[in-house]
């Protein structure tokens, strides 16, 4: 009998706790999940403000967010190894302890050499919580509730990246900038407090420290990164530095598969990929919700910048997809009861092509409603299939594998965010440039009738001032066709997705215990 269906006879938790305890346990491990989403968006919109008061300068200011993205990147692949080296409880406290800590030296910091030294910190500490907190949720509850403590989960750990830009707007404008730090500290202590005091120890699988493996996996992520952060700064591969930095990622990723198929000891186990389910669910998560993120980061700037929307209203128009996603996540759980998970995810994906289809339509003459429409069919779809993606990729490994697992998850959900971000922000900056030569050459064999009119009611005095307004409305237009070329290729990249739905498994919950996706780890 497997340990799935063993725990769907007895309904019994691999961690059993008491009703109370456990709802101060998931209180507390939720809130530490949300400081980590959080993290990834809230200080972008700070920036401007930290650059002034740390004397960075637009290109140095950006490590702020690089130093963070890297270290998470680096510590997440070892969150399996910590974990069974010092225990799941041990590891998760002491993490809770340093983000905290290392948020409120972030608040404090004088110059950025320290304040990128903080945010290593607060990325290392935070690269464990979030695949540990999913682990714990899974575990310390019985096969009838998993779906719905990874509902939970799922609400706060993609709602967050949507909303953390809006908050951290809030907070720079209302008190300081360093508000998007030190906003962290009451919400760390009342999460170190719940988990020291109600988590109880978690079985975990004690494994060797492969060091070749880390090594490898934390150059080629690390490089990936700087090629990433870089490559619109640097003309991407018409530089010699992007092109070394993909090339030694590139090499590092390969000699790191010949090594985990070698290695006695590997730092991540091959024999994940080897389940269709788990390879399927990480392919969709790497690109799936990326892809949304990508497009939350882009449309603030379409808002702004060609709508002339305030910066308050642009984040309030956000919203509506968050509060979607949210509804999406919850209405995913209670759908698994009665519908075959293959095609809740196939219903989620074709809503957000749907959606991205809409954004395709956008224009400078629209009104709020359209932008709005998009926003709450992208979050809802979003929520609808991520939900069962998230408890798929925890079902599908067994026990002495599950943070390992939702470790492999969590680092491709970031890793796909920041390629994809970098991939649509690039295509974005480039399509601006060709589109404005474009429009430019077209007027200018229009036989330049403005200024020929200029010239015979005023001489050439108005030829400067129509120049400058053709100027702005090229610029104006080049941005918005860039738009809708980016909002097509996302559309097709997340269509291309669905027929990796048919690797995951079949199965729906029964109406009795809730447990979703049937017997998924055979």
């Amino acid at each position: 009998m497997t340990e799935s269906e063993t725990n769907q006879q007895h309904d019994v938790a691999v961690v059993p706790i008491a009703p109370l305890p456990k709802m101060i346990v998931t209180t507390a491990i939720m809130a530490a999940t949300i400081l980590v989403v959080l993290d990834q968006t809230i200080a972008t919109v700070a920036l401007p403000h930290m650059q002034a008061a740390l004397g960075a300068t637009p290109d140095t200011v950006t490590w702020v967010l690089t130093s963070y993205i890297m270290a998470t990147a680096v510590g997440t692949p070892l969150t399996a190894w910590l974990t069974g080296r010092f225990g799941r409880r041990q590891v998760f406290l002491v993490c809770v302890l340093g983000f905290t800590i290392s948020s409120m030296l972030c608040g404090a910091a004088t110059s950025l050499p320290m304040m990128v030294a903080c945010r290593l910190a607060q990325g290392f500490f935070g690269a464990f919580l979030m695949p540990m907190s999913q682990a714990f949720l899974y575990d310390m509850n019985p096969p009838s509730l998993q779906v719905r403590a990874i509902t939970m989960w799922g609400i706060g750990a993609m709602v967050g990246p949507i909303v953390g830009p809006v908050l951290g707007g809030y907070l720079t404008d209302a008190f300081d900038w360093r508000w998007v730090f030190f906003v962290n500290v009451p919400v760390g202590i009342v999460a170190l407090a719940g988990v020291f005091f109600g988590l109880p120890e978690f079985p975990s699988a004690r494994r060797s420290f492969d060091h070749v493996g880390f090594i490898m996996i934390a150059v080629a992520l690390c490089s990936l990164q700087l090629a990433l952060d870089r490559g619109t700064q640097q003309d991407w591969l018409d530089s010699p530095e992007i092109i070394a930095e993909f090339g030694l990622s590139i090499a590092a990723f390969w000699m790191l598969i010949f090594h985990l198929r070698r290695s006695r000891h590997p730092i991540i186990s091959p024999g994940l990929f080897a389940n269709p389910s788990f390879s399927g669910a990480m392919v969709l998560a790497f690109v799936l919700m990326p892809t949304i993120i990508a497009s939350n980061a882009l449309l603030p700037q379409l808002f702004v910048q060609l709508l002339g929307y305030p910066v308050a209203t642009a984040g309030e128009m956000m919203l509506p997809r968050g509060i979607a996603m949210t509804i999406g996540i919850f209405l995913g759980g209670q759908f698994t009861r009665w519908m075959d998970g293959r095609l809740q995810v196939a219903l989620g994906v074709c809503i957000v092509i749907a959606s991205l289809y809409v954004q395709t339509g956008f224009n400078m003459e629209m009104d709020q409603h359209l932008i709005i429409w998009a926003g709450v069919l992208q979050g809802f779809g979003t929520g609808l299939s991520m939900t069962v993606l998230n408890f798929t990729a925890m079902s599908s490994a067994p026990l002495s594998h599950r943070t390992e697992a939702a470790a492999l998850y969590s680092l491709s959900r970031n890793t796909g965010s920041s390629i994809m971000l970098a991939i649509f922000s690039g295509l974005l900056a480039h399509d601006v440039q060709v589109n404005h030569a474009e429009l430019g050459a077209r007027i200018s064999s229009g036989g330049g009738m403005s200024l020929h009119l200029s010239r015979i009611w005023a001489g050439n005095s108005l030829d400067a001032p129509i120049a400058a307004m053709a100027e702005v409305e090229v610029n104006r237009q080049a941005m918005m066709i860039a738009y809708i070329n980016d909002f097509w290729v996302m559309m097709w990249l997340v269509a291309a997705m669905l027929p990796l739905v048919l690797l995951l498994r079949p199965g729906k919950a029964s109406k009795g215990s809730g447990e979703s996706l049937a017997a998924l780890a055979d």
